[in-house]
């Protein structure tokens, strides 16, 4: 008898599954409206990251012209369901920024083109167009276009058909580009009365468009809108003459003549124009040609502009002070007492500046040590480790260089720590390090005393306010050792040494794992008690989703909240009637990775950097760290517990019907992350603190 293979989802569609879920946020009339905006906004976002990624990963296999992938892996049959389904969402996607403009126009907050000003709007965009965008338009005409690479990577561009009614002067084309890398997307109009108005930048250069071309003769003018999106994928020479980071920075630019993914146009564009201009930018039908709506580039409305009444917006959160925190005591000397964990964005984020701040002056400590992979644009982090190396502190730093999109802006600060005299651990090609760890060594009475903090996301205080992210502060001797020992990795150039209480890839984490769920399974075949309570952004490994269904087929209750892509599927009977798995979007981003597994009644906790992904068990540097303090273990299993109860933001993950909101009888409506925000007030007021603390 033929063995069928267990059920998986493929990791893509998953993902548009996931990127829907941000589009429902955007639907769910429940949600202040401006905010429903901003869902919009990253939903395009997130889907412009996907085509220049995956779908760009995509069609190189195609490119390959093998014939020898399975019917679940062919990137033929793959490409063919992510352009459905994501033709699919562009139609939701437009209802519902029609219907939000509708809704808009309710709180008298009216988005208008060019053809709606009236006279006195047209003269403030004429004085806006001369005074800040004139000078930031650099047209190019059709003609003179070399090739594809004029257009650059994730730019909104217009094609202008010129046309004059004088004699002897020849139609022709121009592309524009609208720099919204320079200047806003949306400029606020003068109100009038109680009504407010806004025009997009794009429609303020079609408004005067005469200002730019009338000079040649020109008197008709008609203007589309066109995006293009490249393969992201970098190509890393081989040049042993260059350092690491030239050759990155090489690449880096090169991104720019990616080969072309997606090409979105304007649906009125007259079939002639864009014939020519596909013709010139060298663009066929495998490049994803997509007829769009006037507008593109809606990651903009991320950042509309803060106009109308409260009720628009979400209720403000302001981030809670630590219980274990108390202002005006030193932070190292707190982490000595016990074992602290900070929850982001519920605590502040200016805990972790404080405490570099306090070891930057403290005479008494001797190094910093820390890790990064995405840093703030001004980064008081990174100023911190600077005043540091200038009170002579011997400060070490690892940056990886590599990060995804963010390259050029750690290139930016590896270079400035270097100048300001702190050591740049070398990167290490072919591995990501991705873990985020800070290590502080302090002499105390003769002895050299090591604080560690393991964090599951990045030390970037931007981010940190939206992004649920926990962070364990620890004097712990088993923990800090291997912190320390981590770093011995990087500077050893890749000898691991012995690991007592951290789990690290590249080296074990999926093992590791694995004999966790091994010893659930052992103890449920034992007639014990055993489960397992798994919170990550992303599932992706088979051998560990196979584990995972292997566990529920020996009785092992499992229980799971996967923010992004979840490769397997719950419910099968005889396969995964055991696996519950769900997904929480909402008002912050669901980024940490907390582990809870039985353990015969004596639970263990973890937080880790790494989802389950074969690109975190095997190719990058991550870590897995326990937690034992028991007071932080209840505060874990409390927050853990509150967002399996939600019922409001909570998804349920399945192959067939994905994104079905889980509806329950709990009483009254749960909304996880404000039950956990009131969960550390409460808290608050019990130990005394206030809230105004920082």
């Amino acid at each position: 008898m033929k063995k069928t293979k267990p059920v998986l989802i493929n990791r893509e569609i998953s993902w548009l599954h996931f990127n829907e879920r941000v589009l429902q946020e955007a639907m769910d009339k429940s949600m202040p409206l401006f905010e429903r905006l901003k869902f919009l906004g990253i939903f395009s976002n997130n889907r412009d990251e996907f085509f220049r990624v995956r779908v760009g990963t995509l069609r190189r296999m195609v490119n390959l012209k093998r014939k020898d992938y399975k019917l679940d892996s062919d990137p033929r049959r793959i490409l063919k369901q992510v352009h459905k389904i994501a033709l699919e969402q562009e139609k939701i996607f437009n209802r519902t920024y029609i219907d939000l403009a509708k809704q808009l126009a309710k709180e008298d907050i009216f988005i208008i083109s060019e053809k709606q000003l009236d006279p006195s709007q047209g003269d403030f965009v004429k004085k806006y167009f001369q005074e800040n965008v004139r000078a930031q338009l650099f047209p190019i005409m059709l003609d003179n276009v070399n090739h594809q690479t004029a257009l650059v990577d994730k730019s909104l561009y217009l094609i202008i058909d010129l046309k004059s009614s004088h004699a002897g002067i020849k139609d022709t084309q121009a592309i524009i580009k609208v720099p919204t890398d320079i200047l806003p997307r949306f400029i606020i109009l003068p109100s009038k009365g109680k009504k407010n108005f806004i025009i997009v930048l794009d429609d303020v250069i079609r408004y005067c468009l005469s200002d730019i071309f009338s000079i040649f003769g020109y008197d008709r003018f008609s203007a589309y809108t066109i995006k293009f999106t490249r393969d992201a994928e970098l190509d890393i020479d081989n040049d042993v003459s260059k350092s690491f980071i030239e050759i990155l920075s090489e690449s880096v630019k090169q991104r720019q003549k990616g080969a072309p993914v997606r090409f979105v146009y304007e649906a009125t564009i007259p079939p002639k124009l864009l014939k020519k201009l596909t013709d010139v930018l060298d663009i066929t039908q495998m490049d994803n040609l997509r007829k769009g709506g006037r507008y593109h580039n809606f990651k903009d409305f991320m950042f509309f502009p803060e106009i109308g009444p409260s009720h628009l917006y979400f209720s403000p959160t302001p981030s809670l002070p630590h219980r274990d925190l108390p202002a005006n005591k030193s932070i190292l000397e707190s982490i000595r007492q016990k074992d602290i964990m900070l929850h982001y964005p519920y605590h502040s984020f200016q805990y972790i500046i404080d405490l570099l701040r306090e070891a930057s002056i403290d005479p008494k400590v001797t190094s910093i040590k820390m890790t990064f992979y995405r840093v703030a644009q001004d980064s008081s982090v990174m100023n911190a480790l600077i005043n540091a190396a200038r009170n002579g502190k011997d400060v070490s730093v690892f940056l990886e260089i590599q990060a995804r999109f963010d390259e050029e802006a750690n290139i930016f600060w590896t270079n400035k720590l270097k100048d300001e005299g702190v050591r740049i651990i070398q990167t290490i090609p072919g591995f990501k390090v991705h873990c985020k760890l800070i290590l502080i060594k302090r002499m105390e009475g003769g002895h050299e005393i090591s604080y560690a903090n393991v964090s599951t996301g990045n030390f970037n205080e931007s981010t940190a306010r939206v992004y649920a992210d926990d962070s364990l502060l620890t004097a712990d001797l088993k923990i800090v050792n291997d912190v320390n020992n981590v770093f011995r990795v990087f500077e050893s150039r890749y000898h691991p040494p012995k690991f007592d209480s951290l789990v690290v890839a590249p080296f074990n984490i999926r093992d590791f794992f694995m004999r966790l769920l091994n010893n659930e399974i052992r103890n449920k075949r034992r007639g014990k008690d055993a489960w397992a309570i798994i919170k990550l952004n992303s599932i992706v490994d088979e051998k560990i989703a196979l584990k995972l269904y292997q566990a529920s087929q020996a009785g092992v209750k499992i229980q799971i909240i996967a923010r992004g892509i979840c490769v397997l599927v719950p419910g099968i009977p005889g396969l995964s009637e055991n696996i519950e798995a769900i997904s929480i979007v909402d008002k912050f981003l669901e980024h940490t990775r907390m582990c809870v597994f039985c353990n015969n009644n004596d639970p263990k906790y973890f937080i880790s950097s790494a989802d389950w992904m074969p690109r975190n068990f095997d190719h990058r540097i991550e870590v897995v760290c326990p937690v034992n303090d028991k007071t932080i273990q209840k505060e874990m299993m409390t927050m853990l517990q509150i967002q399996l109860r939600d019922n409001c933001k909570a998804r349920i993950i399945s192959a067939d019907h994905p994104n079905q909101y889980k509806r329950s009888d709990y009483h009254g409506r749960i909304r996880s992350q404000l039950e956990i925000y009131n969960f550390f007030r409460k808290q608050l007021n019990k130990s005394d603190i206030k809230s105004d603390q920082i």
